[in-house]
């Protein structure tokens, strides 16, 4: 390794900004277990497929219909 580096020419990465943030939330066990099979059977991680499914839902506005009984 060396004593010195120069980063004076270096460049800000341009893909910072989507970057993911971690966070914390909290989810039923059984939302956990649907996306955990769902992931295994597309091939992906489970945390990937519920960013993917968010993400889906944010870009197409989707609105929840919140129904009490």
């Amino acid at each position: 390794m060396r004593d010195h580096y120069d980063f004076s020419t270096s460049v800000k990465n341009p893909y910072a900004k989507k970057l993911k943030k971690q966070v914390t939330i909290r989810l039923d066990e059984d939302t956990i277990e649907y996306f955990k099979n769902l992931a295994e059977e597309k091939g992906l991680p489970y945390q990937s497929l519920i960013n993917l499914y968010l993400r889906d839902c944010a870009q197409s506005h989707k609105d929840l219909k919140l129904e009490w009984q």
